[in-house]
């Protein structure tokens, strides 16, 4: 009987020692603190909707196509971008990856000059034609985005009209990138070509 009282008080106080739950790193193992990274974002092809990435990002990336863009101005470019595509609704990632197809990341090598403030191939309808003209860095982007509006939706626009070719487009016919071909351009990879830009820029 003295015997079982004793095994029984042991037991009785060894229990809370022998189910204390190990802690990492206890048990002679390093504990993995090493954060999760978080998933990457999944780019969009859709025109209207909210863009995702930072100008911080866009700079890096369009550095990377054109190692002499001066940052200043490159950052003045995009802020401009949000703004107008947050004011109608654009999806800005895919608008600057536009306009960097169109502009051969703002080198303007093809019929189109920088000094036309055209950053989209408005009226460039072929190598011979220059396109259209806009005041400033700012009208020619907002024309850019009312364009683009133009096909892809029925609502008004937010800002004053700067587009002239607004409504020589049937509106609301147009929902991703791929329908821009045949449209917008007549490259018939068009659609493919900015849609790799956007995976590039998610990715950088």
């Amino acid at each position: 009987m003295i015997i079982r009282i004793v095994f029984l008080s042991l037991f009785l106080f060894l229990l809370p020692i022998l189910s204390f739950p190990v802690i990492d790193g206890e048990d002679g193992n390093s504990p993995d603190t090493k954060p999760k990274p978080a998933p990457k974002a999944t780019p969009s092809i859709f025109i209207m909707g909210k863009g995702e990435q930072s100008v911080t990002r866009m700079v890096d990336f369009m550095l990377d196509f054109n190692s002499k863009l001066d940052t200043n101005y490159l950052r003045k470019v995009l802020k401009i971008y949000i703004s107008e595509c947050t004011l109608e609704g654009i999806n800005y990632d895919v608008a600057v990856c536009q306009m960097c197809l169109e502009t051969g990341f703002l080198r303007f090598n093809g019929s189109v000059s920088r000094f036309q403030n055209n950053y989209c191939g408005l009226g460039a309808i072929n190598s011979l034609a220059a396109g259209d003209w806009f005041g400033s860095m700012e009208e020619g982007i907002r024309a850019h985005i009312q364009h683009l509006k133009a096909y892809c939706s029925l609502e008004p626009l937010k800002t004053k009209q700067v587009d002239k070719r607004f409504h020589n487009v049937k509106r609301g016919i147009v929902f991703t990138i791929y329908d821009l071909t045949g449209r917008w351009a007549t490259d018939p990879r068009y659609g493919d070509k900015i849609h790799y830009l956007i995976k590039k820029l998610y990715n950088h």
